[in-house]
């Protein structure tokens, strides 16, 4: 039989050529193999096999400008068979050579023979058939974590993949936790059974509630934590997690059959089976590294890139993007003088909240925050660099985030202020890493070096590891359902900066629901769909898979229009029921929730029930230094006054069995909205409605000439489950609404 040499090399694989009846070889399409990159165009045409010698001798004649793009080309064979590399039809025709791995759709045409399925099978044969898996996860970040821990304590076989196991639950950018809408999506993933609050709480070395002068439906509950103590954590986490197997190995590419995700490859041809697959592989998905005019491929923190694997998410069909972060540099404590920079302290022990609901154990601040600010020289010395910068010289292609600039883009885009904040953070209780939150930037290091030292208190700075950008691959979320899985691949879930947000927490959050979906999804059960109006969580993923994203989506108090209703202090109310429902919630969890109720409902009815008199309330108040109110009344409706709050009332009734501080915050807020509170229930109420209007799966949108033309194509291309959600498509306006409520209207009455 004949034999064809390896790809890119002199060894000879064996390959024999023949027809085969075999059930798994060729049928309408090709199947996806691994194989060795070198010496094959990167995203066109083949090259063809050669030897060493062979390849320096065809170096110039194989080039793209000279063989043309796209073309079939024969590899060499023994006895004159001809084997055809063919390209993904998605893939661009400009090429370049790379030395990584990858996936390659190929097929035997012979004189003889004609398809030769044995080949395949030999390539197949070739790779090791190591397990096969419910749910396997690619990448163990924020989004990997929790998609992992939620399938397997749904009683699904899981895996989890990471390219190393001391990256696991890395913090490649800010070493906190929460924020501004942020904190709230951690409730709420905390309240779900997620993982994060848990380890925030353990980890954390300083916590703040922010916006605590605004209301309390902008109330963000933020931590700094010990970034070394988060991943070990995290670490231990998944590896007492039952049912879960952790690999270190990267995958290079899924295995696809009739549109359903069958497996995944890794670098080592090991293979595994899967029935569903959840990627959430961050930065790293074709990663670039850029620092001035200098670049690398390469994932956060000098992880190296996952390139392959983008070349097989687009055979597949995904539609792929590429977006931009970046992040600031970290320099050494020794070489910072804080007596020039502004303190930013923790609140105080008596005032701190923990994130989980689980947690009980008492907290204390152990470190300080500072706060240094950019000058008029500083600005000088970037306006003066902005060619260096790799985003204004236009090596950078991918999209950067709105709402979390660079320090150029701060200088040039808000060219009016004479100054910036800088947040100096530790990165753990046992290093001298500093992390100074607010100037990420993509200048060369000699720019770095200048600008950085012409502020205040960093005269003297030591950068410890450079400020970088990163341009990455994702996805476009609007093909995604509003489960997380995708229209294209059956079986296949996005979670985190794979689907074009940014942020921790945001990734977190998804990975938990795409976790969840998988294993359900594989254990033959119905998945989860969160309403925008039941959780940020939900809105979150409405915004991806209906709106779309233009640049990396940030979680923003302002994107919910029921944030009153969502707030991070009764997450549990609104999601734990859910949790226990699907099957993530465990009996600790659901004991500790049962309990919590029942003391808001006794101190509810206790606060109806008691009367203040008029004497013991002037009293009271007068103490506090307010001015006395004019006559006493029940303990209810005497806080819905401002000026009044529980631990005042407390004062004079005594505090509720079971009370915390934390509990109190929350009774009193829900007693003084509660007319606003009642009137978000009535519009959430009203837009339920519309979300029971259901559309069917192949309904046809192109006959309605009573919609605009990008109304058509806007509902053409989303497909939104109900009449809720294709309202809030961007180009669908409330008449296309109406015109659509009729037609489903007469498609019912039809049927």
């Amino acid at each position: 039989m004949p034999a064809i040499e390896r790809l890119g090399g002199g060894e000879a694989m064996k390959a024999p050529v023949g027809l085969s009846s075999r059930q798994s070889g060729l049928r309408s399409k090709c199947r996806v193999f691994s194989a060795a990159r070198t010496g094959i165009h990167e995203k066109g045409a083949a090259r063809p096999f050669q030897t060493p010698k062979e390849k320096s001798k065809r170096k110039k004649a194989s080039r793209c400008a000279k063989t043309g793009c796209g073309a079939q080309r024969p590899l060499r064979a023994l006895s004159g068979t001809r084997v055809l590399l063919t390209a993904a039809p998605t893939a661009h025709p400009c090429i370049r050579r790379r030395r990584r791995s990858s996936l390659l759709h190929f097929f035997l045409v012979s004189p003889i023979y004609g398809f030769a399925e044995d080949f395949m099978l030999q390539i197949e044969e070739s790779m090791n058939h190591l397990g096969d898996y419910d749910v396997i996860v690619i990448g163990a970040g924020h989004a990997g974590i929790e998609a992992a821990h939620a399938a397997a304590m749904l009683g699904a076989k899981t895996a989890v993949f990471t390219m190393s196991l001391d990256a696991i639950g890395n913090m490649p950018c800010n070493p906190s936790i929460g924020g501004t809408a942020k904190g709230t999506l951690v409730r709420e993933l905390d309240a779900l059974g997620g993982v994060m609050g848990l380890a925030a709480d353990a980890t954390y070395l300083q916590s703040r509630m922010l916006n605590k002068g605004k209301g309390p439906a902008v109330h963000a509950l933020r931590v700094q934590t010990d970034r070394k103590r988060y991943h070990e954590y995290m670490k231990h986490a998944l590896e007492l997690t039952p049912g879960l197997a952790i690999h270190q190995a990267e995958i290079i590419s899924i295995e696809v059959e009739d549109g359903h995700v069958k497996g995944v490859v890794t670098q080592l041809n090991g293979e595994y089976g899967a029935k569903c697959v959840v990627i959430a592989t961050g930065t790293n998905l074709g990663g670039k590294i850029f620092v001035g005019d200098a670049w690398y491929a390469s994932g956060p923190d000098g992880m190296h890139a996952a390139n392959a694997l983008t070349e097989s998410l687009k055979a597949a069909g995904l539609p792929l993007r590429r977006f931009k972060t970046g992040t600031p540099a970290r320099v050494h404590r020794r070489s910072i003088d804080f007596s020039k920079l502004e303190c930013q302290p923790g609140d105080p022990d008596n005032e701190l909240q923990p994130f989980s609901f689980m947690t009980d154990a008492p907290m204390h601040n152990k470190v300080e925050c500072w706060i240094a600010y950019t000058n008029p020289e500083t600005h000088r010395i970037i306006l003066d660099n902005i060619q260096r910068s790799p985003l204004y010289g236009g090596m950078i292609e991918g999209v950067g985030p709105r709402y979390c600039p660079s320090i150029e883009d701060k200088v040039v885009r808000f060219a009016g202020k004479d100054r910036h904040p800088i947040f100096v953070e530790p990165c753990g209780e046992n290093t001298e890493e500093m992390y100074l939150q607010g100037a990420s930037s993509s200048l060369p290091e000699d720019v770095q070096n200048a600008f950085y030292r012409s502020i205040k208190g960093f005269e003297n700075i030591e950068i410890m590891r450079p400020a970088y950008a990163i341009e990455y691959d994702c996805v476009d979320p609007t093909s995604l359902e509003a489960t997380l899985e995708s229209k294209v691949v059956r079986g296949l879930y996005g979670a985190g900066q794979f689907n074009g947000t940014s942020g921790y927490e945001e990734a977190a959050a998804q990975g938990l629901l795409a976790g969840l979906n998988a294993a359900r999804n594989a254990l033959g059960e119905s998945q989860l769909i969160l309403p925008r109006q039941s959780s940020y969580l939900g809105t979150l993923v409405d915004d991806l898979v209906t709106k779309g994203v233009m640049d990396p989506y940030r979680m923003m108090t302002s994107r919910s229009e029921y944030r009153l209703t969502l707030r991070q202090d009764n997450a549990d109310t609104r999601l734990t029921p859910i949790g226990r429902e699907y099957g993530l919630v465990q009996d600790d969890r659901w004991t500790k929730y049962q309990q919590t109720q029942a003391v808001l409902d006794a101190e509810r009815r206790r606060l109806h029930d008691a009367h203040l008199r008029t004497a013991d309330l002037r009293a009271a108040m007068e103490a506090a230094g307010l001015a006395p109110a004019a006559e006493g009344g029940i303990a209810e409706e005497l806080l819905r006054r401002p000026e009044i709050d529980y631990p005042l009332i407390a004062g004079m009734i005594g505090w509720g069995e079971g009370i915390t501080p934390m509990l109190a915050e929350r009774l009193e807020t829900e007693i003084k909205y509660a007319g606003y509170i009642a009137r978000q229930d009535r519009m959430i109420h009203e837009v339920a409605r519309h979300e029971k209007t259901l559309i069917p799966e192949d309904f046809s949108y192109t006959e309605l000439t009573g919609l605009t033309l990008e109304a058509r194509e806007k509902l053409a291309r989303i497909r939104p489950k109900n009449l809720g959600q294709a309202g809030r498509i961007p180009g669908v306006s409330p008449s296309d609404v109406a015109q659509l409520s009729i037609a489903l209207a007469a498609n019912q009455s039809k049927a």
